[in-house]
């Protein structure tokens, strides 16, 4: 038997406090409001002292669940829990995208591989298992699009009838798969915060219970068990130890320096930096990290109002985005929570184009083998953004929220020409099967450039090569040290070279300076790619013999193919 089975029997208590006039009671029923100033923001206080022994004494004999840390969460029995085994997410380090950008401690916590895809089943499991313990039966929420899909099947799980309201802007997709589930889905012909008002119209006339979002509590609160999943994950990281594992006791946390994540309405980082400052009273970790909120320049009114350095949000009531799951114009209370938590511990708030966000989606499914829905790619043209401000620096570690998956949009970004076809040759009945296939391949294999990497980092020729691969068709052919790489283009010249400087034996120049020399290999042009800070006679070497200079670890996959397409034609 887990621990965490052990403690189903067992009540906790612990206390509901008001934002606003700190108004503190023993929690009971959900509350719509504070019962002495009215205020709608409501949080949850814990014994953490209590917690902290517990943890230390059991933590590593509970599932991998987000349930492992109930002692934080906003349930008084855990019988009442609706789970289907969310949390305890992957942390995977991004290796491709960090060579790009020249950042080594790039992490991705892979909130796709929740229950129905979406960092949302956390907030699900928590709201829906509080709704089954106070005994509602019938709920109300409205939303973009994953919290109606992740509170859609959580609730039919836990016999809630939904009724879901979302705008008519959400992809169908979304829609239709909240409705599988059994939920109430109503389109309402207007923005974000316009459905939001409809659905809290409809809930009080008839007297249904309104899931309230970032003013309720226990949304917020199943936020914080990203914030105590990465501190785990990272101290285990940090000593050598599978940071998807439970054994041994965990004995090290850690914080990362960033943390960013996509904002709307601003629940996500709110309740992961209120799980961070939690572990810190609890002595766990010794810093909260800098939060990175960024959002779509079409509807940006947290970054407007950030940058104008307003302790109130500016709303936006006409958005202009096609990335609808970012759509809301009215964060309220929201942005003042995050202006002051930046303003206490640092970061910062950038919004970024649709197409810078689409590209980077694409950018981060080509290097890393990851795809991700709009929302998500907000935050990786973010951190782009950030890193190549300076911003965020080279040295310090950063966590990045990624959640959702493309399939609503992936038409929209690859448009209807993302596959070939392949017709097998009509011969007699007698031709082998096997030359039609190979005669069908050889017209498939059309590509007619070939490109030489010379590159004695393993690291940096196989991010160089993926680079190809993902956005042009080559023949490419690779050598780790420049005579090799003399040998294979004598025998075979490319017509294009993509030369590393920093080589054993013979080094990038003396390749350049040989290639120049020779009447097989002059007219071939070069590119080089290369970390190495370069002195005036370094510079006067290459002079008038090199295509272009990159520097490693600050250029971009279109920055490389656009030099390529030009030296090419």
């Amino acid at each position: 038997m887990t621990i965490l089975n052990q403690h189903h029997t067992n009540s906790k208590r612990f206390c509901i406090q008001c934002r606003n006039c700190g108004n503190e009671n023993i929690y009971d029923q959900p509350t719509l409001a504070c019962a002495k100033c009215n205020h709608q923001w409501q949080e949850a206080t814990y014994d953490y002292y209590h917690a902290a022994q517990a943890w230390q004494q059991s933590l590593h004999n509970r599932r991998t669940s987000l349930w492992r840390y109930h002692e934080l969460l906003p349930l008084k029995n855990l019988r009442h829990t609706v789970s289907m085994g969310e949390g305890w997410t992957p942390l995977i380090k991004a290796e491709n995208l960090g060579l790009m950008l020249g950042h080594s401690n790039i992490y991705i916590k892979d909130e796709r591989q929740g229950p129905t895809g979406s960092f949302k089943d956390r907030q699900a499991a928590v709201a829906v298992s509080a709704m089954r313990e106070a005994g509602i039966r019938e709920a109300v929420v409205a939303s973009t699009g994953n919290v109606a899909i992740a509170y859609s099947a959580y609730c039919a799980r836990a016999g809630i009838k939904l009724w879901v309201f979302v705008t008519s802007s959400v992809p169908q997709e979304k829609m239709r798969e909240a409705a599988i589930y059994g939920s109430e889905v109503i389109k309402v012909a207007g923005t974000y915060d316009e459905t939001k008002q409809v659905a809290a119209e409809f809930a009080a006339s008839k007297n249904l219970f309104l899931d309230r979002g970032i003013k309720a509590m226990a949304a917020k609160e199943a936020m914080k068990t990203l914030a105590f999943e990465i501190s785990e994950q990272l101290g285990r990281l940090q000593t050598g130890l599978d940071p998807y594992t439970v054994y041994p006791p965990t004995t090290n946390w850690a914080s990362p320096d960033w943390y960013l994540q996509a904002v709307s309405g601003g629940m996500g980082p709110v309740g992961v930096i209120k799980g961070f400052e939690e572990l810190q009273s609890m002595g766990l970790i010794n810093k909260i990290p800098k939060l990175g909120c960024l959002q779509a320049a079409g509807c940006a009114p947290m970054v407007h109002s950030f940058k104008a350095g307003l302790d109130q949000a500016e709303n936006v009531f006409d958005p202009d985005t096609q990335i609808t799951t970012l759509a809301t114009g009215v964060p309220g209370q929201a942005y003042t929570v995050l202006k002051n938590t930046i303003d206490r511990y640092g970061g910062t708030m950038e919004a970024v184009t649709d197409s810078e966000a689409f590209r980077a989606l694409k950018v981060v499914a080509q290097m890393d083998g990851i795809s991700i829905e709009p929302a998500t790619a907000v935050t990786f043209a973010g951190l782009i953004k950030l890193v190549r401000q300076r911003v965020i620096q080279p040295n310090e570690m950063v966590v990045i929220n990624c959640s959702g998956h493309t399939f609503p949009v992936e038409k929209h970004i690859l448009g209807d020409q993302f596959a070939r076809d392949m017709v097998l040759n009509d011969e007699s009945e007698n031709a082998k099967q096997e030359n039609r296939l190979v005669t069908a391949i050889e017209k498939l294999d059309d590509r007619v450039k070939r490109i030489a990497i010379v590159e004695d980092n393993p690291h940096a020729a196989r991010l160089i090569r993926r680079i190809l691969q993902s956005q042009g068709e080559y023949f490419i052919s690779e050598a780790t040290n420049g005579r090799d790489a003399l040998d294979m283009m004598q025998k075979n010249p490319p017509h294009l070279v993509i030369l590393d400087l920093m080589m054993p034996e013979v080094d990038g120049f003396q390749v350049v300076n040989q290639m120049k020399n020779s009447p097989l290999l002059r007219e071939i042009p070069i590119i080089v790619i290369t970390a190495k800070e370069l002195s005036p006679i370094e510079k006067q070497q290459l002079s008038g013999k090199i295509k272009k200079l990159l520097p490693k670890g600050n250029f971009m996959d279109a920055d490389l193919m656009s030099d390529i397409e030009q030296v090419l034609g």
